[in-house]
């Protein structure tokens, strides 16, 4: 688990950064598990948007991405979801 300085510090760097990903009409599904597991390996950090035809709360969304990609869940504002998933091949971030 992330500590409260931890989430700061990932806020205060994914603040910059677009959302990647969308969550529209079909909500979350394994492929797209599956595809921001993959960049999480590459990025550590990336925002999901989830619009607003998505079926599903954005709490819940967020929720299931986590848990899928086994990822932290950094924060949700408004629409989008903030992940962070320590990288094995190419770690770029030092947390505090």
């Amino acid at each position: 688990m992330l500590t409260g300085k931890q989430k700061r510090f990932l806020r205060s760097k994914a603040h910059h950064l677009n959302p990647i990903f969308q969550v529209g009409k079909g909500g979350v599904n394994d492929n797209m598990i599956k595809q921001i597991n993959e960049a999480l390996e590459v990025r550590e950090l990336l925002k999901v948007s989830v619009l607003q035809n998505c079926d599903e709360d954005k709490d819940e969304v967020a929720v299931k991405l986590s848990s899928g990609c086994k990822a932290e869940l950094v924060q949700v504002i408004g629409s989008t979801i903030v992940l962070y998933k320590e990288s094995e091949e190419n770690k770029q971030l030092q947390l505090p």
